[in-house]
């Protein structure tokens, strides 16, 4: 069975800007979905900001294997509600990539809790990216390094958390360098977050661009079965201890009370 994924898009960029309609006149999530269902081994289907409940209500989400995010423009307008059963599903072990600006989203913040930010320049630099994990099966079938004529500088610091590995790392014609492949684990949920793709450049339409994306699907897929319940936290009573045990001191709580958030 392929695996399932679903590429968010925000889709606002390509219905304002004419320099993004042209480059990708069906959305970029429309091309990266494209360049995935190049791998018979996935099946990539789209979701929008525009949609109802974003594209991504309870019951897709529960079928979706791996979620790919892209977003800039309007990441307050996505609803926090949707930011929760996303989150939710990642600890549950659905996989999520996040792309570009992403690095801001909502639920990027969510999982790494940290600010996020970083440096930037606009200004369409070449971009050589280096592969600093050649092994790691998001950098498989990779050369050495490939180069971007056209991108968004990231420079660091950028604020996130240690990561599990550093698979790329960027350097740009004006001499930044930015850590642009990070993997992460949360819950049971594998995370990759990726820097190239300004939607004012060509870079989803890039073969090794697509490859990486492929990859890193493969990569974040997780086979077992999603965790069931994942955000609760039920009480477990005297009577049902494993080993006989007697209550003794006072108590908070009272019999049958849900446990304080």
């Amino acid at each position: 069975m392929p695996i399932r994924a679903v590429v968010w898009g925000e889709n606002v960029h390509e219905q304002t800007n004419a320099t993004v309609a042209g480059l990708y006149p069906g959305g970029m999530h429309k091309a990266i979905a494209d360049a995935l269902n190049l791998d018979s081994g996935l099946s990539a289907t789209t979701a929008t900001l525009q949609e109802p409940e974003h594209g991504l209500p309870e019951a897709r989400l529960a079928e979706t294997d791996v979620l790919l995010w892209w977003g800039h423009a309007a990441h307050g307008d996505v609803s926090d509600e949707v930011v929760d059963r996303v989150a939710a599903q990642v600890w549950a072990g659905m996989g999520l990539i996040v792309l570009h600006s992403g690095h801001f989203s909502k639920i990027f913040k969510r999982l790494m809790g940290t600010p996020c930010g970083l440096t930037w320049r606009e200004a369409g630099e070449r971009e050589r990216i280096w592969v600093t994990a050649p092994n790691h099966p998001i950098a498989a079938g990779l050369p050495a390094y490939f180069e971007l004529e056209n991108e968004e500088m990231y420079g660091e610091p950028f604020r996130v958390p240690e990561p599990l590995e550093t698979v790329f790392i960027g350097w740009f014609q004006g001499g930044e360098v930015f850590r642009s492949g990070l993997t992460y684990r949360r819950g049971a949920g594998n995370v990759f977050y990726f820097q190239p793709g300004h939607e004012t450049y060509p870079t989803y339409h890039d073969a090794t661009v697509q490859q990486v994306l492929r990859n890193a699907v493969h990569w974040a897929h997780n086979p077992a079965a999603r965790i069931g319940n994942v955000t609760d936290a039920p009480n477990r009573p005297v009577e049902d201890a494993l080993e006989p045990i007697e209550a003794r001191g006072p108590k908070l709580h009272a019999k049958g009370e849900a446990g304080f958030r």
